[in-house]
This record gives C-alpha cells, structure tokens and sequence, in this order.
C-alpha cells in the first residue's frame, strides 16, 4: 500500500493536525477529505533531526519597510527581534516584479519562464518539481495557508495544481469572493457568523480602515491555520508551512485599529520628480496615468495627501503581517521547536507606492518593484544578527533549503545555496542579480518582453519591443531617477552591462533533461 491509498483508508483523525473547519481545497487527484497531513516519525540528519521550516511569504512588501534596518515610520518589533537572531539580506531580489512568475520561481529555484510560468495566467508546467514536493517525498509533512497562485485564478477559476507536495492546503487567495465555497479564509468567517464589512467607493476606497477585528482578517486567519498546523505536527517532525499571506497587496484595507497607529502627515511622499519619465519607457509613462496598463491606480489623479494615506496604509497592513510573525515565532519556543525550525521572512515582490510617479506593480524594475526583504534563522546553525549585503536571488532559498535538509540538489535547480553567506564562511554570492518581465501583464502594447540585471554599482533593464532600455548609476543615483540610456558618457557602462545581461540570460536556460551520452 502506497503513502496515498494508505491517507485515503485512515481516519485522519490520529491527532497529529488540527486544521481549518473548512475543508482543504485538494487537487484534482485528491479530493477535498482527503487533503490531510499522514503524521511522520522524525528523521535523522547526520545524528540531528531535519530541521522544520517555516516559511512565510508576504505579498508584495518592498525591502524598505522594516524597523530597524531601513525605515523609521513604521512599526515592524517582530520582525527587529528576529533580524537580531538571523541573517538578513539587504540586496535580495526577486525574479520577476509581479506574482505568479516570481512564486514559480523561488518555489522550484528556476528561473520564471524556465518553469513556463512567465506570465500571469499562465500554468506552471505539471512535471516541475517544488521544493515542497521533493520534501515531502523525503517524508516532510507540508501544509499551505494563504495564497500559492501557480495557476490561472482570474474571473473565477480554481486554482489547478499540480503535484506540489502540500498535503494540508488551506486556500485562500485574497480578499475576493471571486470562489464562492473555495476561499477557506472566507469560510471560516461564515462558519463565525462574521461578514466583511462592505467597502466604501470612489477616493475614500484608496485607503480605508476596515472596521473588523483584527483577529478575523485574511492575514490573523492565516497565522491561526499555521499554529495549529505546528502545534499538530511537533511530535511528527519534520515538517514544513507555506504562510503566504495576501497584505500588505493592494486593496490598501488595513483594519481601523492598525490604521490608526500612522498619521499620514508624517509620512514620506513618494519619490518622484515631475517629468523623470519623459525619458522612460512607454510602459511606465502608461502606468503613471493609471497602474497596471492604465487599469489601476493613478498617480496624476491622486493627491499628495491620498498618495500618503495610501502609504500608510501600506504601512498599517505590513505591522499587522509583523504581529502574525510574532504569534507564530512565539508558539515555535512554546512547543520545544524553534531550535530546530528554520524560519523564512521575505515577500514574493514589491511595490511601486508612487514612486517614480507609480503605484502597484508593472514592467519595470525599480529597487521598489524587484527588491524585497529575506530574513532567515537557523539557531546554532546559521548566524545571528548578520547582515549581508551580498546580491542574492529568491531562486537561491530552494537550494538552500533542500541542502539544509541533506538532500541532493536536482540537476535542474538553478538557483545557488545561501548557506556560506548564511553560515559566515563567505561574504560573497554573486556578482549580479537577474529579473524578468516577458509579457506578463497582458495589458500593455506592444507586449513588454523585458529583463533587467544589476551588479553592485549598475542597474540594466532592456525592452526588447521598443528597441531602448534603461541604465542607472546606483552609486550616483541611488533613487533611479536619471535614465542614461542615451548618455554618450554612459556607453561604456552600458555595452557593460548589455554583455552582463546576454550572460545572464543565457544561464537562465534550462539544464535539463542531462545529457545522457556523447551523441
């Protein structure tokens, strides 16, 4: 009897996992009742179990919003406290600046359209292997809470999975009923006799303080399903929980309590200069009328105060998201099992919160849009309170998992492991980082077929489309406002970086299927 047909003759009821009273959206193959964790008995690694993993994930949340590290507005004490027993990355960058693409990509440690998941819409291909099912082949127990978006979700569709090794998946992709019975978050809110308050229109909509209690939102509902699913689990180790939680992802609703924390008065306006984008792309131009390919918010229809209201807002969701960190770190050393958990903090992209005239997210590749943060710990493993400036990817965590639980790398992981930088062996990981955007908003003409690559003092992107690009001098202009794609005095740097881009995608090709003989 296989590991499926003996889930499917048990009981389930072994009490190894308390989930959702919802049931679990399964995939095709599994149905619903059956989308249970089997409890596992702990593994050994080299005399020491393998470790846990809690991985969190928020939804677009830019590298500069953390107290502590880059950013004195907000309120972030959770995540200060675990930077101060963690490695955290400075310059860590995601693959792609919109959602699908960029979670294709950490998840399996391949590069976006190696995985065939370039675009919204798009379906990652069925044969690609997730970290999360290599894993539970080992015997991980793997549960999901929240979002995992490797599939078409739009105007009503199910997510269509794959075989991605989640054998708890607590499904809950935004804030939407767009899946009558299928969101589990909003599932939980009925079966609590609580509804949603209904939100308000017109400019008030930009920033609203939902008036709810903060333990009844998508982001409290998420961090409830994973506690209970490690305190389920922490006599089964070893295991692993994706936390993707939908904020601080626009609609800007946080609830009226944590609204309440920021005075948007004091807020930072958004970094722009009128008339920088008189040199930038199309796309861009597009997006500062009205975001995503003129469909979303608008930056020159919006105010200063609004576009600071937005921002905190942005805000008030991000501290939330940190109270959730906090609660789940916490039940780790209540149940014995932080020692050996590895935890993750990072988000899948960023946004744009007006800067460069811009909200939301697009075809470019600002540090806003591409540059998110990366916390990970380890006790007695990793190091505590370093941190690194190192250019890492998000294609890199893959590898670094799958090390870190002593298994074999597959041959067509692309992605290079953390763990040097991690452990202190090396200060060093790579000399540029590498981004794409190959038509992923199918909103835009002509179709935005761009990447963008940068070193430490240079920043590249190049649109294949409009024959142009952009280049910026990091060192000299840290804010990316002066494109000198067309300075005669930047040529060098440019060709430079043209070459370092042409590498760069030319290592993105696939390495597999190997070789198996000379012809």
């Amino acid at each position: 009897m296989n590991r499926r047909e003996l889930i499917q003759s048990s009981l389930m009821a072994a009490g190894a996992l308390a989930v959702s009273p919802a049931s679990a959206q399964g995939s095709p193959s599994t149905p619903q009742s059956e989308a249970h964790s089997w409890p596992q008995a702990p593994r050994e690694l080299n005399g020491g179990r393998m470790p846990n993993i809690l991985w969190i994930c928020a939804d677009m949340q830019r590298f500069d919003t953390i107290e502590g590290l880059n950013n004195d507005f907000i309120h972030t004490p959770n995540l200060r406290k675990l930077m101060a027993d963690s490695v955290t990355f400075t310059k860590a960058y995601t693959q792609s600046p919109v959602c699908s693409p960029s979670r294709a990509s950490f998840l399996t440690g391949r590069y976006p359209h190696t995985t065939g998941l370039r675009a919204l819409g798009q379906r990652i291909r069925p044969d690609e292997q997730l970290v999360t099912r290599i894993l539970s082949d080992k015997g991980y127990a793997c549960g999901l809470s929240g979002k995992l978006h490797l599939s078409p979700c739009f105007g009503g569709r199910i997510e269509d999975r794959i075989d991605d090794g989640y054998s708890v998946f607590n499904w809950s992709h935004d804030l939407s009923d767009t899946w009558p019975g299928k969101n589990m978050w909003l599932n939980w809110l009925d079966h609590e006799g609580v509804k949603w308050p209904t939100p308000p229109r017109g400019p008030a909509a930009l920033a609203w303080g939902v008036p709810i209690d903060p333990k009844y939102t998508q982001t409290a509902w998420c961090s409830d399903t994973a506690i209970k699913f490690m305190r389920g689990q922490k006599d089964f180790n070893p295991w692993l929980m994706s936390v993707n939680i939908f904020q601080p992802h626009h609609p800007f609703w946080p609830t009226a309590e944590y609204l309440s924390h920021y005075n948007p008065d004091k807020m930072p306006s958004p970094n722009y200069r009128e008339g920088e984008l008189d040199k930038k792309t199309v796309y861009q131009q597009v997006d500062h009328e009205a975001g995503t390919g003129g469909h979303g918010i608008s930056f020159v229809h919006t105010d200063d105060l609004e576009h600071r209201k937005m921002k905190a807002a942005y805000y008030a969701m991000i501290e939330q998201v940190d109270t959730e960190v906090g609660r789940m770190l916490q039940v780790l050393e209540e149940t014995g099992q932080a020692d050996n958990t590895i935890v993750i903090y990072m988000s899948d992209h960023g946004e744009m919160m007006g800067d460069h005239g811009i909200f939301l997210k697009g075809p470019y590749f600002y540090e806003g849009a591409i540059r998110v943060p990366l916390i990970i710990r380890w006790p007695g493993k990793y190091k505590a309170g370093l941190r690194s400036d190192a250019l890492v990817e998000l294609v890199d965590i893959a590898p670094t998992l799958l090390e870190a639980a002593g298994l074999t790398i597959p041959a067509g992981v692309q992605g290079r492991s953390l763990t040097p930088l991690l452990t202190g062996q090396t200060t060093a990981h790579r000399d540029s980082i590498y981004c794409e955007f190959f038509d992923s908003y199918a909103l835009y003409d002509p179709p935005p077929m761009a990447a963008c690559v940068r070193t430490e003092r240079y920043k590249l992107a190049y649109y294949q489309k409009l024959n142009t690009g952009e280049l910026y001098d990091l060192e000299k202009d840290p804010t990316e406002t002066y494109n000198l794609w067309d300075s005669s005095n930047a040529k060098p740097a440019r060709e430079e970086m043209m070459h370092t881009l042409v590498a760069r995608m030319v290592d993105t090709i696939d390495p597999i299927p190997e070789r198996k003989c000379l012809w």
